[in-house]
């Protein structure tokens, strides 16, 4: 029998530790006769002859060099998987599976000797201030949730090449321009320098399902970016995440470190938005405080930040329409009644619309982001369009985005509530009137909520008994138009008498 490499090891292990001749070739699993030959070789330097002989027949004799080989030359990928069962529906009976293991031995060895090159990695030197890069990244199995809803994020990630500086931050649009200039700008920001080169991937995320023209914009708006901090804006090839390794491997590492971090805080679950941020800002700061000493150094080589920060979102010019709506990106907003007809530029964050009005900044919205599942989305504010609704509160049963304007689902059930008790106008009334109150007193859930309670106990309030409750002057309250019918001719008593007067026509 051969004796084999480990054995050999073994033994001059256990020689090494003390053991005697027979005890470490025993241990070994060696006869002493063996043991005594593997010395004297050791002792003479010689390295082993080379062995020319095969120890068993080779199961693919027949096969190897007419068959197997030209597959192989012709293909060179295939599996010895692959092979093995084509050599089994060839030669039925012939080639069992117990020789997978061989045939992958010998499918190695050929590609070593025979195969084609493979991609070589060459690792790169980066010096300090030379190169900054930017990713997006998921965080699969870790769920966030705020205020106990999960998130629907993933987090921007901008990294130093050489001192491993970082910035994360949430990202709740998906890939997207506006998430990697906000992104950018703030770490650049909050670095205080600005590195030679920005790398990113070929940010084809951020520009899917755009037009050739819309592409282009932004492909020109991201180099405007980067020229603005004096930055050299490149990308890696496609489907070459290897190329940005310098931040492909660190997610992983972030993203570990903040699987510890929950787990040492003992919840996923953050009061705010704002919360979470801060969570990852503690530690981003953990990781750089641990790499001080390279980002000290690095900072010295970075170039200065431009006096002002970069157009870091996207404008567009939208129209107010009668509704007192506007329409971005697939997402119906309300706005104020005083903007209906007005042009206005709108500047697109990823978390947010800014609305501008000539040089002057009107008002801020969340931003809704419209996905292929969820269509096309609408955000309405009850308190944008209140002051008329309560002049046409009939309006409200047939309004399109109803269930929008009404502020949560306790006021979507008072609505299904009161229009099954009461007529359609009367109830409408009631409900346009409350949330003129709820406006007014900025108390639209705590109304929500004892209007349900007392119609859970059998009672009704009317809109005057929750004026007085919730303490509404009624100065201060909005006037609801009586709906109540009048007959025709009840109008003639309005009509002052005058003295009839002869008209004359003239030829």
């Amino acid at each position: 029998m051969a004796v084999t490499s480990q054995q050999v090891t073994l033994y001059m292990s256990q020689r090494q530790q003390g053991q005697t001749q027979p005890v470490a070739a025993a241990k070994a699993g060696l006869s002493v006769s063996t043991a005594r030959r593997l010395e004297r070789r050791a002792e003479s330097s010689e390295p082993p002859a080379p062995r020319h002989w095969r120890t068993r027949p080779d199961p693919f004799v027949d096969v190897w060099d007419d068959v197997v080989v030209p597959q192989l030359a012709a293909a060179p990928n295939l599996q010895a998987l692959t092979l093995l069962e084509w050599l089994q529906e060839q030669y039925p009976g012939q080639y069992p599976d117990s020789l997978l293991r061989t045939l992958q031995r010998r499918v190695k060895g050929w590609r070593a000797v025979h195969g084609p090159d493979k991609e070589v990695m060459f690792p790169q030197t980066h010096g300090p201030g030379l190169r900054g890069l930017s990713d997006f990244t998921e965080l699969k199995g870790i769920t966030i949730t705020i205020a106990g809803k999960p998130l629907d994020h993933r987090l921007y990630h901008f990294r130093l090449a050489f001192s491993g500086w970082c910035h994360v931050r949430v990202v709740l649009g998906g890939e997207s321009y506006p998430a990697l200039a906000e992104g950018l700008t703030g770490a650049l920001e909050r670095l205080g320098g600005v590195p030679a080169e920005h790398r990113t991937d070929s940010l084809s995320a951020a520009f899917r399902n755009l037009g050739r023209e819309i592409e282009t914009d932004l492909t020109e708006r991201y180099a405007a970016l980067c020229a603005h901090y004096g930055m050299t804006a490149t990308r890696n090839n496609p489907g070459r995440g290897h190329e940005n390794a310098s931040i492909e491997s660190p997610h992983g590492h972030f993203k570990r470190r903040l699987q510890q971090r929950l787990t040492l805080r003992g919840s996923q679950d953050f009061t705010s938005l704002d919360d979470y941020q801060g969570f990852l800002d503690e530690v981003v700061a953990g990781i750089n405080r641990r790499n001080a000493a390279r980002i000290a150094i690095e900072r010295d080589a970075l170039k200065p930040l431009p006096s002002r920060p970069g157009t870091d979102y996207t404008e567009l010019t939208v129209r107010v329409t009668t509704s007192s709506t506007i329409q971005v990106r697939k997402v119906l907003y309300s706005v104020p009644s005083r903007l209906i007809g007005e042009r206005l530029r709108a500047h697109l964050y990823d978390d947010r619309l800014v609305l501008h009005h000539a040089q002057q900044e009107l008002l801020t919205l969340p931003r809704l982001h419209a996905t292929p599942e969820s269509g096309r989305l609408r955000s309405i504010d009850y308190r944008h369009v209140i002051g008329w609704l309560v002049r046409k509160p009939r309006a409200l049963a047939g309004l399109t985005f109803r269930d929008e304007l009404l502020p949560s689902a306790d006021w979507r059930e008072l609505y299904a509530r009161l229009t099954a008790e009461w007529p359609i106008a009367e109830a409408c009334k009631r409900i346009v009137g409350a949330l003129a109150l709820a406006a007014e007193q900025d108390q639209a859930e705590a109304i929500a909520t004892y209007w349900l309670g007392a119609l859970n106990r059998g009672a009704s309030p009317t809109l005057a008994a929750l004026q007085a409750h919730f303490a509404a002057t009624p100065s201060g309250t909005i006037r609801l138009p009586q709906v109540t019918q009048h007959a025709i001719a009840s109008y003639d008593a309005l009509i002052p008498a005058t003295p009839a007067t002869e008209v004359r026509c003239h030829a």
